[in-house]
């Protein structure tokens, strides 16, 4: 797309490749990037600032939006569905989600990230991926936490059926794809919602994309292919970030906290959708994007500048002499070894961490230790946690069951919470 042979032996230097690639972007007008972009259907923007991006015409749509819209799907109207958990043997606690079924159609993070929630919340959560279509294994040992996965390939007419079983079965679906991208496979909110009349039980649609805006007039860009980095240069958030290290340039901000976030706004959207089922019968679709979240972020406001002037002096000097050219995996390394040094107890895996044996990491022989955080949220009177260790994109059958579970890892699952804990 650059120009650029697809591969040189040499450089191998970090600062060489970055002057590489630089010095071909430069040849380039944004137009000329943009043409190059669409015609090659890769993701990219421009980096904005918070107002250039609100000046463009999907930035005055998405800053018409709330962080996340939950909707009826139009001529919806089945019963309301109760929550499955009221007829499951009592216990002192309980989580709020056991019975639910959630078909997860999702990679990397921000989509996985709905559902390792609704699954800390008790929901059996299904990950069906392609073995065709790439994914990052390091992501999965967090993400996948309390999950099934399974393969599918749905251009195969025997996965396919497969997959329609599964369907009939969900209470909700979780969209992480491009917009419109799985249609084809009967999961849009309208055929869903047909399925769903058809069973005679409602369902909850969750789409999770990067610039958010399908269906709403005047969304110029919610078509196009995304990721953290792309939303976080687009809308703003990147100029925030350089500007905080000193500088007049966009820096990517050194963690997945968009992707995160993301993922939180998706899966409390999730529980409305579900609310609004039991309460008020018919099938409900809910979206989020990366760009709602980081508008969302933008629009809290930055620390003043005393308090920013506080944080640029505790911080390790080698996290500023970064620039708008490192890459994400750079400032990120440089900003944990800060984050290391000056809060040593967000690392003390005793108090924030769960572990657990999991087999689901193949070819190794043995299970491995998998360890991945406690939960951050409790709620009176509920169970939170997970009760299966994670394992990697396609180790179960893609089947709904009587599946494992550990309920070790569940916090206070039968006490109250202890007060010294909470002040921690």
């Amino acid at each position: 797309m650059l120009g650029l042979p697809t591969n040189i032996p040499e450089p191998h230097d970090y600062r060489a490749c970055l002057d590489m690639i630089g010095s071909a972007v430069q040849k380039l007008s944004l137009a000329e990037l943009e043409a190059r972009n669409a015609e090659a259907k890769q993701a990219g923007a421009p980096a904005l600032t918070r107002q250039e991006f609100l000046n463009t015409p999907h930035g005055k749509v998405m800053a018409s939006l709330p962080p996340f819209t939950v909707k009826r799907i139009e001529g919806s109207d089945t019963a309301p569905v109760p929550f499955p958990a009221a007829s499951l043997p009592s216990r002192k606690k309980r989580q709020v989600l056991e019975g639910i079924k959630v078909l997860e159609l999702c990679r990397v993070i921000a989509g996985p990230t709905i559902g390792r929630s609704l699954a800390a919340l008790g929901a059996s959560v299904l990950k069906i991926n392609s073995p065709r279509l790439p994914d990052i294994t390091f992501f999965q040992v967090d993400v996948n936490t309390g999950k099934h996965t399974a393969w599918l390939d749905l251009r195969e007419a025997g996965d396919r059926a497969v997959f329609e079983a599964l369907l009939e079965e969900a209470d909700v679906v979780i969209d992480g794809y491009r917009p419109g991208v799985l249609s084809k496979y009967g999961c849009d909110p309208e055929a869903l919602a047909r399925r769903a009349a058809r069973r005679g039980k409602g369902i909850v649609y969750v789409a999770e994309d990067c610039f958010g805006g399908t269906g709403e007039p005047g969304a110029a860009w919610a078509h196009r292919p995304g990721w953290q980095q792309i939303a976080d240069c687009v809308s703003g958030v990147a100029w925030e970030q350089g500007r905080f290290m000193g500088l007049d340039e966009p820096v990517v901000p050194p963690f997945p906290m968009s992707d995160y976030g993301t993922g939180c706004l998706g899966s409390v959207a999730a529980l409305s959708g579900l609310h609004r089922r039991a309460s008020e019968g018919g099938s409900w679709a809910c979206r989020t994007s990366l760009l709602q979240y980081d508008l969302f972020l933008l629009s809290l406001g930055a620390h003043d500048d005393g308090a920013q002037a506080r944080l640029r002096a505790a911080h390790d000097p080698a996290f500023f002499a970064l620039r708008h050219d490192d890459s994400v995996d750079v400032v990120g390394a440089a900003a944990l070894e800060s984050m290391r040094r000056l809060h040593p107890a967000l690392f003390d895996a005793a108090r924030t961490m769960h572990s657990g044996p999991s087999s689901g990491f193949a070819p190794r022989p043995d299970p491995v230790v998998v360890t991945w955080p406690r939960e951050a949220v409790r709620v009176e009177g509920c169970a939170i946690g997970h009760v299966r260790v994670a394992r990697r994109n396609g180790n179960d059958e893609p089947a709904w069951g009587e599946w494992e579970r550990d309920e070790r890892w569940l916090d206070d699952i039968d006490g109250d919470v202890d007060p010294d804990e909470q002040a921690r």
